[in-house]
C-alpha cells in the first residue's frame, strides 16, 4: 500500500512559507528586441576571472576524482600570506552563506535571539530560523546608519549580533569606532559581514586582536570574480575555531574552488582593475541618475524610485533589457527602492538611458 505523505504535518513550519528571494535572471524563452540583458541584479563582478585563475582551475580538475583536502591547507597558507600568520581562518564552499550557516549552527539553538541590523541581507534571518532561533530586526535610522544604542540594549539576552558592513542593500558602512563600541558593550559574539569590504576604504581586522567576540566573514564572489565557485572565508577568534570546525560540513571546499581562491589572492592587478571600473561607474550613476542614488562603498547602488514602486521600475527596466533588483523583499525597507549592480560599460549606459526615460 502506497504511503500517503502529508507535507503540512511532516515539514517544519519554518519552511511552509518564505525562503530566499532571488534576483531576476534572463529568460531565454522571452521574446525581446535586444541580444542580451544587462545583468545588474545580483552584485556580480562583470569582469571574468583572471587568466591565472582560469588556468589554476583547469589544471585542478584533473584531481577531481579525489576528495579535496579537508584542511584546505593551500588556501589557509595563502590567506595567512595575504593577511598575516596571526589570524585564525575558516573557509566555506558555499560562499558567505556557508560561513553564516556554520557560525549560527555553532551558537544558536531553539528560541535563542539573534540581533540583526536591518534592512539587510535576508539570509541571516533564514539561517537563524532554520536553527530554531528568533531573528530580531533592529531597524536602521533614516540615513541607514545602525541604531547602536538599541542593538546594545536588545543584545542583553541574545546569543549573536549580525551587522553587514558595507551593508546590502543600502551600500553604506558602519564606522570602525561604532563597531568597537558595540563590541565593548555586548556579551555575545558579533558577526560582521564584510562581503563588499574590498570596495571600501575601511579595515576592521585590527579589531580582531582587541576583541575575542568578533567574527568577520568575507567572500571571493565579488571583487575576485568567483561568484560561480561559491568561496567564503572568515576570521575567527582563537577560542571559536575548534567549535566551528566541528560544526562545518566535511570536505566543503572543492579542489577547483581552492585552486581558484589561491590564484585569485595573488592577482593584485585584477582587484585594482575591478576597483577602478566599479568606482568610476559608481560616481557616474550617482551623478547622472534622475532618481536619488545613495552613496555607496560597494559594487552596487541603492536608488529611490518614489513615487514608483521598486517592483514596477524593475519590470519597466526589464522591458528595456535591464535586470535590477527590487528591494521589496528586504525586511524594513519601503517598496520604492531598487538595487543596481555595477556592470560592464554597455550595461551601465543602457541602464542610465532606461532609468532616465522613466
Amino acid at each position: 500500500m502506497k504511503c500517503e505523505i502529508k507535507p503540512e504535518s511532516l515539514v517544519r513550519k519554518c519552511y511552509h512559507t518564505g525562503g530566499y528571494v532571488f534576483a531576476k535572471k534572463p529568460d531565454i524563452s522571452e521574446k525581446k528586441d535586444f541580444e542580451e540583458y544587462a545583468r545588474l541584479a545580483s552584485n556580480e563582478n562583470p569582469l571574468p576571472p583572471s587568466d591565472a585563475v582560469i588556468k589554476a582551475v583547469c589544471e585542478s580538475v584533473a584531481r577531481a576524482n579525489r576528495y579535496p583536502d579537508e584542511k584546505s591547507e593551500l588556501l589557509f597558507s595563502a590567506l595567512k600570506e595575504c593577511y598575516g600568520s596571526s589570524y585564525n581562518f575558516a573557509v566555506s564552499g558555499t560562499g558567505m552563506d556557508g560561513i553564516i550557516e556554520t557560525v549560527i549552527r555553532v551558537i544558536v539553538g531553539p528560541l535563542d535571539k539573534v540581533i540583526v541590523s536591518s534592512p539587510t541581507f535576508s539570509y541571516y534571518g533564514i539561517a537563524t530560523t532554520t536553527q530554531g532561533g528568533l531573528p530580531v530586526n533592529i531597524m536602521r535610522k533614516e540615513d541607514f546608519s545602525i541604531d547602536k544604542k538599541k542593538i546594545i540594549e536588545e543584545s542583553e539576552d541574545a546569543k549573536l549580533v549580525i551587522i553587514c558592513s558595507p551593508n546590502n542593500p543600502t551600500g553604506n558602512v558602519t564606522p570602525v569606532p561604532v563597531v568597537k563600541e558595540i563590541l565593548e558593550n555586548i556579551k555575545c559574539p558579533l558577526f560582521l559581514d564584510n562581503a563588499y569590504i574590498e570596495f571600501s576604504s575601511l579595515d576592521y581586522t585590527p579589531l580582531l586582536s582587541q576583541y575575542d567576540n568578533l567574527i568577520i566573514g568575507r567572500t571571493f564572489s565579488k571583487a575576485y570574480s568567483l561568484a560561480g565557485l561559491r568561496i567564503g572565508y572568515a576570521f575567527l577568534p582563537e577560542w571559536f575555531e575548534k567549535y566551528y570546525k566541528r560544526a562545518m560540513t566535511p570536505f566543503n571546499l572543492s579542489i577547483p574552488s581552492e585552486a581558484a581562491a589561491v590564484a585569485a589572492l595573488k592577482d593584485k592587478e585584477h582587484i585594482k582593475k575591478t576597483l577602478n571600473h566599479t568606482i568610476s561607474w559608481r560616481d557616474k550613476i550617482i551623478e547622472n541618475c534622475r532618481y536619488p542614488a545613495f552613496p555607496s562603498d560597494t559594487n552596487f547602488i541603492l536608488i529611490d524610485t518614489h513615487p514608483h514602486s521598486g517592483d514596477k521600475i524593475t519590470e519597466v527596466l526589464r522591458e528595456s533589457g535591464v535586470l535590477v533588483r527590487s528591494c521589496r523583499s528586504f525586511p524594513g525597507l519601503p517598496d520604492h527602492y531598487i538595487r543596481v549592480s555595477i556592470g560592464k560599460d554597455w550595461e551601465m549606459e543602457r541602464f542610465l538611458g532606461a532609468i532616465n526615460s522613466i
